[in-house]
């Protein structure tokens, strides 16, 4: 029946959409165990950071976040290490991605390294973007 209604959307509408992925229940077993995970705060402070970054980046552009970024932005603030490149490449290629999917992709890697405090857009980086994807990958 998910099969049958995910394939009512249309790829196209799909590609507009920046991450999609499943998220299943969790085990009541772990969710009554003592840990707690990453602190609150501690995200807070990375993200307010990575928003910061953000905003200093753009300064002058008339935009605001990484997902506001057209062609020109990307190409300019959008430095992948050519490990990264190589696995973006890839991906393309073996999942069969759409140009405005590569776009999605890039724009939330870009995000990725700036909550990791990196100017550069590094393979880990890319392939945290890349699981994002879910459905484009067909595997929910």
């Amino acid at each position: 029946m998910i099969n049958r209604y995910r394939s009512r959307v249309s790829g196209p509408l799909m590609d507009r959409i920046d991450i999609h992925l499943d998220v299943p229940a969790v085990p009541y077993k772990d969710l009554s165990n003592d840990y707690s995970g990453e602190k609150s705060w501690l995200i807070r402070q990375r993200v307010t950071e990575a928003r910061e970054r953000q905003l200093r980046r753009f300064e002058g552009d008339k935009i605001f976040a990484n997902g506001q970024m057209k062609t020109r932005h990307m190409k300019k603030h959008c430095t992948l290490t050519e490990d990264a490149r190589t696995l973006l490449d890839a991906a393309m290629q073996k999942l069969g991605l759409s140009a405005r999917a590569y776009s999605r992709i890039l724009k939330v890697s870009r995000t990725i390294a700036d909550l990791d405090r990196s100017d550069d857009i590094h393979n880990h980086h890319v392939a945290e973007a890349i699981q994002y994807r879910t459905l484009d990958r067909g595997q929910i």
